[in-house]
């Protein structure tokens, strides 16, 4: 990976595709292509063959994907699998059938078990059922990752995944339904804050354990993997560390300066009960997260009032 390669974002304008131009163009990466959805429909096989035929880049980051949350995922799982599904194997040939000589695809710690071991090593994939409220999402995404690790055993393609535990960051979305936990609760205790509403309510027992990672971090864990010349089939990235969603709702609340009280709903769903990564692998690569979540999810409020204010 060099200044000079033509590098080309997947999904530019999410939260992750956006933190990764940022990342590239401060590291002085000049030659980054994008297409935006009007320009390129992912899901259309033709299509991202002759746009990959077209540009030609030597690099492609594919972080495209359609995500949500726990209610996103148990209403749309039909189109959580396809959409992601279609991605993935669009992007992934298309790049092996156009010669681009390093590509990296972006799963998610949901495609681990839902009772694997914790924190959760890479090597625990597929060793015991998924949790069925994200299990579309996590099979799409398994299934990209097989992509890649058998695109390189048979043809000897630099493809090869990143799974990033749960972000936030800039960009994220505040859906007020199908958001996310954190921009969910950001959205819901500044609404709050304004309304002066004495409680929200939350979903699930407030115990389930989660980790989480800003999202410019995970920008320059992609970057430093990119560099490395024989990187693993598939890596975890995250903190290290987790916390209830309790905790976090907590800590939320004093970010935002919200005084009312948490109401959790024990009839509504937990999730999986604790998704923490092992992160051993790309620490030994030489990578670790900068950013402390008090301070990130600071920042992360402070771009949710700058875009509330501009929209």
């Amino acid at each position: 990976m060099n200044s000079n390669d033509r590098i080309y974002i997947a999904g530019h304008r999410g939260m992750v595709g956006s933190a990764l131009v940022r990342a590239l163009h401060k590291q002085g990466n000049q030659q980054i292509l994008t297409a935006g959805h009007q320009e390129l429909d992912l899901l259309r096989q033709k299509d991202v063959e002759d746009w990959f035929s077209k540009h030609k880049p030597d690099i492609a980051i594919i972080a495209a994907a359609k995500v949500g949350g726990i209610h996103a995922n148990s209403t749309y799982p039909a189109e959580f699998i396809y959409e992601n599904l279609m991605v993935a194997s669009n992007c992934i040939h298309a790049a092996y059938q156009n010669g681009v000589k390093h590509l990296l695809f972006l799963g998610s710690s949901c495609i681990y078990p839902r009772l694997a071991p914790q924190p959760m090593p890479e090597d625990c994939l597929l060793s015991s059922p998924l949790e069925l409220t994200n299990e579309a999402y996590a099979i799409a995404k398994i299934a990209g990752l097989k992509l890649c690790q058998y695109y390189r055993k048979q043809y000897g393609v630099l493809f090869h995944s990143i799974m990033p535990t749960n972000l936030y960051g800039p960009g994220d979305n505040y859906h007020p339904v199908n958001s996310h936990v954190i921009p969910g609760l950001i959205l819901r205790m500044h609404e709050a804050k304004i309304t002066q509403s004495p409680e929200i309510v939350i979903w699930g027992t407030g115990n389930a354990r989660r980790d989480f990672l800003h999202v410019d971090d995970l920008a320059s864990g992609c970057l430093h993997l990119l560099k490395s010349e024989n990187p693993p089939d598939w890596v975890n990235i995250g903190s290290g560390e987790d916390l209830s969603i309790r905790k976090l709702a907590e800590t939320i609340r004093d970010v935002i300066g919200y005084s009312g009280s948490l109401k959790f709903d024990f009839t509504k769903p937990d999730g999986t009960p604790r998704k923490l990564l092992d992160v051993k692998t790309i620490h030994a690569l030489g990578w670790a997260p900068k950013i402390p979540l008090k301070e990130g999810l600071w920042h992360a409020y402070q771009a949710f009032l700058s875009s509330a204010a501009t929209s």
